[in-house]
């Protein structure tokens, strides 16, 4: 298993895939995922951080720095 920090609110988040995986079977999916903003901005997220993103609106490198 794999784990990279959330760049939202610094939690472990687990990473689905790769060779850590290939040997324990893991299936459980990944708990994050790499955004890439129109802004430039890249950023790795857990599900909770993404969902307390703005939805009305393009995401800004600023509201990920405010999680």
């Amino acid at each position: 298993m794999t784990s990279e920090p959330c760049d939202g609110c610094g939690r472990s988040v687990r990473i689905a895939g790769g060779i850590g995986d290939f040997w324990s079977f893991e299936t459980e999916s990944s708990g994050g995922m790499t955004l890439e903003l129109d802004d430039g901005g890249e950023f790795f997220l857990c599900h909770d951080c993404i969902a307390r993103l703005p939805d009305d609106r393009v995401v800004t490198s600023e509201d990920v720095k405010s999680l």
